[in-house]
């Protein structure tokens, strides 16, 4: 794995198409995405405000539930959002659920994107440089490199 370029947020035309996915779950039509989305409600850290944001389940444990990873590394405000308010409730398909949001350990994670990476080679390999800024060959220790690099998150139901 080689850092190519320093990962931004999407702007223009391609932030409007990472931001259609929230108008379907305000149509209630998150059912569309399946489980492969999740609509995350989170409070802004410094605003106090709410805030959403789509973001790609990465994982789905069996204890219901979801990891996702900050794509845009540990500056993303959605991430730095949930560390210090990890209340958070998510919306996968038309399923809503309370949550905390707990960071994953490195090595976990490390785990975790091998896993995603076996699962969706060509995905990965062509997200990852455009919009995170990894260079990836595909190979099973660049996906355990890059796991280590982006933060990763779980999203554990509350009670």
């Amino acid at each position: 794995m080689k850092v190519v370029k320093a990962a931004q947020p999407p702007r223009g035309l391609l932030r409007w198409a990472f931001r259609f996915p929230i108008q379907l779950y305000r149509l209630r039509l998150g059912r569309l995405l399946g489980g492969r989305l999740l609509l995350l409600h989170h409070i802004g850290r410094v605003s106090g405000k709410p805030r959403r944001i789509v973001l790609e389940v990465v994982e789905h444990g069996g204890d219901g539930s979801y990891v996702v990873v900050s794509g845009f590394g540990p500056k993303a405000d959605w991430y730095r959002n949930v560390l210090a308010n990890p209340d958070v409730t998510v919306q996968v398909g038309g399923r809503t659920v309370a949550a905390t949001a707990r960071p994953v350990p490195k090595e976990e994670a490390a785990q975790i994107m091998v896993r995603y990476g076996s699962a969706h080679p060509r995905l990965a390999r062509y997200l990852f440089p455009r919009l995170m800024g990894l260079e990836i060959n595909g190979s099973e220790s660049d996906f355990r490199e890059a796991g280590r690099h982006l933060p990763f998150v779980r999203f554990v139901p509350r009670g």
